[in-house]
């Protein structure tokens, strides 16, 4: 993530659009890379899920999961169409094959049945999003009972690291929701999720929250 108020390059950040948003997208492709895969080791993928990350991005994720669940199929959604594009091209092999589909949309309207999904993933996009308690019971919607929501992030509130301190101090203007570890766990069981797991990589100021759907839950 950059961060950079009055140039425009946060709101860059939230919704990528034109020429600007275009280099923002490559840029976070090769910079979140490791916090991604960071995140995706702290929970188990089987070959035959069925996922959907959410604030999609470049693309560069939707790969990394399509990769581990060989068998089975990758969704993705954002809501900058930049964004939609940059994954759709990212991902072009995979799309053909049926592997991988990119659709335009919100966090806070999932074009998606209930309980569709084995995972929910979302990186670096959940402290943008309009109402954090209404749209993780969105998503919580569409998890099937005993499924897990994955939030990976390498920023969180109170983190000692120079962009963590950043972005709290900037977070009224940028509109970013900036969360602390025990906020992260309050959240997640607020919104119905159980067996909560919030781990942090300190020096880097990581953060990866998971949380389970519990197989009693029904989808309303």
């Amino acid at each position: 993530m950059e961060i950079a108020v009055g140039n425009g390059r946060d709101s860059q950040c939230k919704r990528p659009r034109g020429w600007i948003g275009r280099w923002v997208l490559r840029n976070m492709n090769s910079r979140h890379s490791d916090v991604t895969d960071w995140g995706l080791r702290q929970i188990s993928i089987g070959q035959s899920y069925t996922i959907l990350d959410v604030g999609c991005g470049g693309g560069r994720t939707l790969s990394k999961l399509a990769a581990l669940a060989h068998q089975g199929k990758v969704y993705g959604i954002d809501y900058s169409d930049e964004s939609v594009a940059a994954s759709k091209r990212t991902n072009a092999s995979w799309i053909a094959v049926g592997r991988i589909e990119v659709l335009h949309g919100s966090v806070s309207h999932l074009p998606f049945a209930n309980e569709m999904f084995d995972l929910v993933t979302a990186v670096e996009t959940h402290f943008w999003w309009p109402n954090l308690p209404t749209d993780l019971r969105e998503i919580f919607r569409v998890l099937k009972p005993s499924a897990k929501l994955l939030l990976i992030a390498e920023v969180y509130k109170g983190a000692n690291t120079r962009m963590a301190k950043l972005c709290e101090q900037y977070a009224a203007r940028t509109g970013m929701t900036l969360l602390d570890v025990d906020e992260h766990r309050g959240l997640l069981n607020q919104t119905g999720y159980s067996e909560i797991q919030v781990s942090v990589e300190s020096e880097k100021g990581w953060i990866c929250a998971t949380g389970r759907k519990p197989e009693s839950s029904v989808s309303k």
